[in-house]
């Protein structure tokens, strides 16, 4: 849709009537009408709130890549095969799919930050937990319970984005908040990395605990309610169901749901795979392993501040989510092809390069799509961010072990992965979003 300016966004913007809510209000490209006056408070605070939303978005990638140079030592330790540890990866990743249908409907009917605060704290204790598992099992349990509570922080996030901001001031937002948390996956493996010269991959949860103490007193402090309680839904089960299969209903809503998922699938494929990748096929160091992922990191975060500082509001979001998909599926089978052998023998930089081209479109693909997704909802903002992220988060969890189907010795299963959520990805994307019947 092209985000030409306030009149076009308010023509192309379809709100999905709910139970229980009042009808939409009209969306803007500024502050639409009637914004509350607890979001208009909170716009005020500018860097602060950017900075706490930040820190909540960015817990997830934390959690999961401060503990991937330690995948190695992990499956020796615990004396598991490297397929069964990288179910401690899916389970915090389906911990956090599940954990979203919970969570988005209850920030609807009882406001962000109650919520909130309660995910955070049953996270802390979760992530305490993983310090002391003695079992694989027991490990992949806690990385269950850590996934489900560190969901708040994701699906309310993205509402209270939403009810602050609407159109072309939404998908910016998306783009500066992606600066803040995708620091967290450059210095993420690098601590994890040094943690791991002084301990072993105990202490990586260990500061991952102190990490979300501080991050709940941060919030607690000064994250204030952006949901008054006259804009909050009555209903209980049963009305939270009937808005998210209004929702699903939106062939729109679904399209952008589904294509930001498989594209999601495309980046978390990588995350699962490429510890043994790098480091058992290619040979490189836990050190260097973390350093590339930083590389790829920062490619991810140009990229999506590239998205919001230039091409928002020039061209149309669809435009640059059907560019960054594009090159997502090229990065994706050039990545094939190297490691089927179709060009010999190649080494770790060729690799390296493709999987950094790859993770570089992420920064078109993920803020567009959130933006332009719940562009379409105004009032149920938690539900709609509850579908976005566990769609993402269960096709997440569902790639995350294909990788590892044919062993060890082989990157070929990762490149796959990545290939056919791309071309699916670009598939939902022209198929059921269909771009083109909604421009002039």
């Amino acid at each position: 849709m092209p985000e030409s300016g306030a009149s076009r966004a308010q023509q192309e913007r379809t709100d999905i009537p709910t139970a229980g809510t009042r009808a939409a209000e009209p969306g803007t490209t500024g502050t639409p009408p009637g914004k509350p006056a607890a979001a208009e408070a909170a716009r005020r605070t500018g860097l602060l709130v950017t900075l706490v939303l930040g820190g909540l978005t960015a817990l997830p990638p934390l959690s999961m890549d401060m503990y991937l140079p330690a995948l190695p030592a992990v499956t020796e330790s615990l004396h598991a095969p490297a397929a069964t540890i990288q179910l401690t990866l899916t389970a915090c990743l389906t911990g956090m799919a599940l954990g979203q249908v919970v969570v988005g409907p209850m920030s609807d009917r009882w406001g962000r930050r109650r919520p909130l605060l309660l995910g955070m704290m049953i996270y802390v204790v979760a992530t305490a937990l993983c310090v002391f598992a003695p079992t694989t099992g027991l490990l992949i349990g806690f990385r269950l319970l850590q996934g489900l509570a560190g969901a708040a922080g994701i699906v309310i996030a993205r509402a209270v984005v939403r009810d602050m901001y609407d159109g072309v001031e939404m998908a910016r937002f998306f783009s500066t908040l992606m600066l803040i948390s995708g620091v967290a996956p450059i210095v993420a493996p690098l601590i994890g990395g040094q943690v791991l010269r002084f301990t072993d991959w105990r202490g990586i949860f260990a500061v991952l605990t102190v990490v979300g103490v501080g991050l709940t007193l941060v919030v607690w402090k000064w994250l204030h309610e952006t949901l008054p309680p006259q804009d909050r839904h009555t209903g209980g089960v049963g009305d939270a169901l009937r808005t998210m299969r209004g929702l699903l209903a939106d062939r729109v809503f679904t399209g952008y749901m589904i294509a930001g998922s498989l594209a999601f699938a495309t980046l978390f494929s990588y995350v699962s795979a490429s510890p043994f990748v790098m480091q058992e096929i290619y040979g490189a160091s836990p050190q260097t392993f973390s350093l590339l992922f930083g590389i790829n990191s920062v490619g991810l975060i140009a990229v999506g501040q590239i998205n919001g500082k230039v091409l928002v509001g020039r061209i149309s979001l669809d435009k640059a989510l059907a560019f960054g998909l594009s090159v997502i599926v090229l990065a994706a089978a050039a990545l094939l092809l190297m490691t089927s052998g179709v060009f010999g023998k190649v080494g770790l930089v060729p690799v390296a390069a493709g999987l950094f081209v790859l993770m570089s479109a992420m920064g078109l693909a993920m803020p567009n799509t959130n933006a332009q997704a719940l562009m379409r909802t105004k009032h149920a903002a938690g539900s709609a961010s509850a579908l976005l992220g566990t769609s993402s988060f269960l096709i997440g969890a569902i790639a995350s072990p294909l990788v590892g189907i044919a062993g060890e010795d082989t990157a070929v299963p990762m490149a796959v992965v990545q290939l056919v959520c791309g071309l699916g990805a670009m598939a939902c994307f022209l198929g059921l979003c269909r771009p083109w019947q909604r421009t002039t």
